[in-house]
């Protein structure tokens, strides 16, 4: 048996309803000493970027071997199978609706298509009547490969990659915080090979934001002006010093911002 049981669980199902508890309850019959995390259920439905982006910057914080339970648009089909997956320690359980290809950079380690049959006729639960039986499964150290056979690839949704055209990479918002800051899908090395420590502004709908240069904290600038840095996620983020940067910019999900370095 397994020295670590932990499973984690992001999910959209919200903290109203009783999906996280059935589900909990359902590990802990099976598993009594396992420990269960829940990284968010807040997810908005069926928000395959949002979720992918808080678990690909949650899930490597967590032991090796720990167990991830993905209950986002879970709904099985013949082009859309249930997988579990192995890469870089940590498993990862859900379905192959892209989500996967958005959360890790490469092809996985493993590809488990799971063939282990449901605990209920019914289909509409799968996280509670497939994913928990293949997450003991994981969690007490028994090889991946019993759950189903090995596939090769995963489904692919197209990633929202950056476009760089000489001084200009255009970026597009990814995630929106609690705080309202916005993050963008711009690497800090992509910037920095870009920029070349020049200055540069933000053009967000057609209005340039001199910015200047790149900040260490929010608080490096005064309260209500705009701070660009790179957070703890790897990627570019807009933030607005004790002010809501969503709302004051106008930026929304899958928004264009351009970065302009000067020549």
């Amino acid at each position: 048996m397994a020295g670590i049981q932990i499973i984690t669980l992001t999910t959209d199902w919200g903290i109203r309803d009783h999906y996280a508890g059935v589900v909990k309850g359902a590990i802990l019959s099976k598993l009594p000493e396992a420990r269960i995390v829940d990284i968010t259920h807040l997810i908005p439905p069926f928000d395959l970027k949002r979720a992918s982006f808080i678990l690909r910057n949650t899930f490597h914080q967590f032991p090796e071997g720990s167990v991830h339970i993905v209950g986002v648009n879970t709904e099985e089909s013949e082009a859309i199978p249930h997988i579990a997956i192995s890469h870089r320690n940590h498993f990862f359980i859900g379905a192959d609706n892209g989500i996967f290809a958005l959360l890790f950079d490469q092809v996985p380690e493993r590809i488990i298509e799971l063939t282990i049959p449901q605990d209920s006729g019914k289909f509409i639960f799968s996280t509670r009547d497939r994913f928990v039986k293949a997450a003991i499964h994981l969690a007490t150290g028994k090889p991946i490969e019993e759950l189903g056979h090995e596939r090769d690839d995963m489904k692919a949704l197209i990633s929202m990659k950056s476009q760089i055209n000489g001084n200009v990479i255009s970026g597009r918002v990814i995630y929106i915080d609690n705080y309202e800051n916005v993050f963008l899908n711009i690497t800090e090395q992509e910037f920095l090979e870009t920029g070349m420590k020049r200055n540069f502004l933000l053009n967000i709908k057609g209005r340039p934001h001199a910015v200047k240069k790149l900040r260490n904290a929010y608080s490096d600038v005064p309260e209500g002006e705009i701070a660009v840095l790179f957070s703890s996620t790897g990627y570019l983020e807009i933030a607005i010093n004790k002010g809501k940067a969503s709302s004051l910019l106008g930026l929304k999900y899958d928004e264009v911002v351009l970065v302009e370095f000067s020549e």
